[in-house]
């Protein structure tokens, strides 16, 4: 590491450019390098340092060591998702009236929510996703005959640095990972898919593909890429689910049968964006339940039909929201209920 003062250009969240000097040069670890960066800046949060590349057209890699940076280099500081930990356990009638079950949270139907509590009561039906896009992603375990080859490749890399070529356990491998990232979500963005890789490639080294990045990562990261969109195909011809079917070609007007255009995704961080109905319900059902609250929200000490109904009639509400995106006034008129007071106090969440 060179001694002398350094400056670096450092871009955060391609929103802001400033200029870092660092007067003992460039710290021995990227640890060190991200904790100087976020104190100078006054920057809170979890951040991934990348570096600028200017032997691939000034393209940005995630950075592993300091190593690679000299000065007046570019690093960019990209924010991560944060981790939500959330405990599940069994809801009865007296816990719902308990002061355990009115804890400070905001979580409202436009899909955003913050908790400041450690610990949220949740009723969770098993097929709705329940966790938030992990840290570290785990690589799944794979069939036992492709488990066996990728020990044996690594063993061999590990001895004299060969790399495996096994076209034929490709489509095993990412079967696997699409299945994984699905429990997460539908639609990973690039630095999700980069990570899902990364974790591949610190696993199995021997997956690494030099021809087409210096990382070996690119190939992996496409094919991936691709196999979620497939795999998206598949499961909206398996299985009825909203947040596929409303991004469906069938459901766009013939004008804008584009699969990029208008595609409607959970924000970040957002767990159940568009669930699929409670089971043994249909969106007619759902709406007689919506008839009926609004007879419930005009009778008096009636909190608890209310809470019951809402929390059922959850999955109807959002495809009414996301698909159809009403006025207020009109979504108020449709679902009084949400506006009352002892509504607006509970915790959305639950009904997820």
């Amino acid at each position: 590491m060179m001694s002398g003062p350094i400056q670096l250009r450092v871009v955060i969240e391609d929103s802001q450019v400033h200029k870092l000097v660092l007067a003992g040069g460039i710290p021995s670890t990227v640890d060190e390098l991200l904790a100087t960066a976020q104190n100078h800046f006054h920057l809170q949060g979890s951040f991934t340092v990348m570096y600028m590349d200017k032997d691939f057209d000034d393209q940005f890699f995630t950075l592993m060591s300091t190593d690679v940076i000299k000065d007046k280099d570019t690093i960019k500081l990209v924010k991560t998702e944060p981790s939500v930990v959330l405990t599940f356990t069994p809801l009865s009638e007296t816990d719902a009236s308990s002061p355990a079950a009115s804890l400070d949270r905001s979580f409202q139907d436009d899909g955003s929510s913050v908790s400041s509590s450690d610990t949220v009561i949740i009723q969770q039906p098993p097929e709705h996703r329940s966790q938030p896009w992990p840290v570290d992603f785990v690589v799944p375990t794979f069939s036992f005959n492709v488990e066996m080859l990728l020990q044996a490749g690594c063993k061999a890399y590990e001895s004299d640095g060969s790399l495996l070529q096994n076209p034929s356990i490709n489509s095993d491998i990412l079967e696997k990972l699409a299945e994984a990232i699905f429990h997460y979500t539908a639609y990973p963005t690039g630095l999700q898919i980069q990570a899902v890789v990364e974790s591949l490639i610190n696993k199995y080294p021997c997956l690494k593909e030099p021809g087409t990045s210096f990382s070996g990562m690119y190939g992996w990261q496409q094919r991936l890429k691709y196999k979620m969109a497939n795999y998206r195909s598949k499961m909206r011809k398996r299985v009825p689910y909203p947040e596929l079917d409303i991004n469906s070609l069938k459901r766009k007007s013939p004008g804008e049968k584009n699969p990029a255009k208008n595609c409607k995704r959970p924000k970040r961080a957002e767990v159940n964006y568009l669930p699929p109905h409670p089971s043994g319900e249909t969106s007619n059902s759902l709406e007689k339940e919506r008839q009926e609250l609004l007879n419930e929200v005009k009778r008096k000490n009636n909190t608890k039909v209310i809470q019951d109904k809402m929390a059922k009639t959850f999955s109807y509400r959002r495809i009414e929201v996301v698909s159809g995106s009403p006025a207020a006034d009109e979504f108020r008129e449709r679902w009084p209920a949400l506006f009352c007071e002892a509504e607006v106090g509970e915790p959305q969440i639950k009904k997820m």
